[in-house]
């Protein structure tokens, strides 16, 4: 048996306990929970095969009262001693993709973000279009492309056209963007032709994940309209490895901002879930953005209500994202279409002047959120940029 120690100050500590899913050399997958500078092994250090599985998915999908219960049997765990063949340092593990992803949906919840894209894309008329403020605007993307953060990102390739083209190429994109994002992700799924009501959201999320919804902005502008993002978006999604449960995040709660005119019925919400996570966004390692989720219009509640509202069922592993999380300040803006202003307005990385992601560059996006006894982290999610392969045609 052994001890674990957690160092003062800790983002990983017991009032946060993220699950994951790693491995060591010669070993499958599993599920496992970070403690300080650790990896817990469940499977070994609570005898349940559920945790001896490649995924969250069997151990999320058993429900809110069993998520409550190890949740408390790993807190009890870790206060004294664990077998010494469960723990690992997390410097000497591989983490891998910590759920099976079922489907992929992702929001455009920030009103920041939304008004600067319309300023941008539609000078000469309203910055929201007349839903938003009715209702999570979001699109269905691609469940497979979804990677775990360290994975590289391959330029994609597509048709673009620039306004001052007279007819669209084919080729790499020229204006490739990232967008830092919160995910959440569904442990209990709703059936065919029922929905998810907003006071019923924590008995069907398990987590929360950092989100990086790479975008080509060129392909995206020319393919958009009218039925909304797809190759632009498709084909690369990163998230961080480390899942933090919503369970951990009851002291970040906070009201969402005023919401005028006042939601739907289904949409409404007796008790908001706005969650005050600060997020930091490392461009070749300077920070260039501090996005605050606590600016986000739309709840991760109100995202799931309408999402479902119609019907549509969730799934077990169901991640839905809350789009480009951007506050009133240029240094919160969280995707580099806004902070250069669509590239009209530089800034300085490592002393270069800089708009879109080039070759070899590297993105790392992290978050803290208050907890219970100080602090808690989400990690990171990091991806670097490979060249095109380019297709040929």
């Amino acid at each position: 048996m052994t001890t674990i120690d957690i160092p003062e100050g800790s983002l990983f500590g017991l009032d946060n306990l993220p699950y994951g899913v790693f491995s060591t050399p010669g070993t499958q997958p599993r599920v496992g929970v970070r403690v300080g500078d650790s990896v817990v092994d469940l499977a070994v250090a609570l005898g349940d095969d559920v945790f001896a599985r490649p995924s969250l998915n069997a151990f999320m999908a058993q429900g809110y009262d069993r998520w409550v219960s190890v949740r408390a049997r790993i807190s009890e765990l870790v206060r004294g001693e664990v077998p010494a063949e469960a723990v690992f340092p997390v410097s000497e593990v591989e983490l891998h993709l910590p759920v099976e992803v079922a489907d992929y949906v992702d929001f455009y919840a920030s009103e920041h973000h939304a008004s600067n894209l319309g300023r941008l894309f539609r000078p000469d008329a309203e910055p929201l279009m007349p839903n938003w403020k009715y209702l999570p605007v979001g699109y269905h993307g691609r469940s497979g492309t979804v990677v775990v953060s360290g994975t590289d990102i391959v330029r994609p390739c597509g048709q673009r056209k620039a306004p001052d083209e007279a007819a669209p190429s084919f080729g790499e994109s020229r204006r490739l963007d990232i967008e830092a994002e919160l995910g959440f992700i569904v442990g209990v799924p709703s059936a065919l032709g029922s929905g998810v009501r907003t006071e019923d959201f924590a008995r069907h999320v398990f987590g929360a994940v950092l989100v990086n919804d790479w975008s080509a902005r060129d392909i995206q502008a020319w393919e958009y309209v009218p039925l909304g993002p797809n190759l632009g978006k498709s084909f690369a999604t990163s998230i961080s490895p480390w899942v933090v449960p919503l369970l951990a995040l009851e002291a970040a709660r906070v009201p969402t901002p005023e919401q005028s005119p006042e939601p739907l019925p289904y949409l409404r919400e007796s008790s908001p879930w706005g969650l005050d996570i600060e997020l930091s966004v490392l461009w070749n390692g300077q920070e260039v953005s501090r996005p605050p989720y606590r600016e986000m219009y739309w709840s991760p509640a109100q995202m799931l209500a309408h999402m479902t509202v119609n019907g549509a069922s969730s799934r077990t592993g169901d991640l839905y994202a809350s789009g480009t999380i951007s506050g009133p300040e240029k240094n919160q803006r969280g995707a580099f279409i806004e902070l250069t202003w669509g590239g009209k307005e530089p800034i300085e990385v490592n002393g270069e002047s800089r708009t879109f992601l080039l070759d070899g560059d590297e993105v790392a996006i992290t978050a803290t959120a208050p907890g219970s006894e100080g602090r808690i982290g989400f990690g990171e999610v990091r991806g670097r940029i490979l060249p095109a392969t380019e297709a040929k045609r």
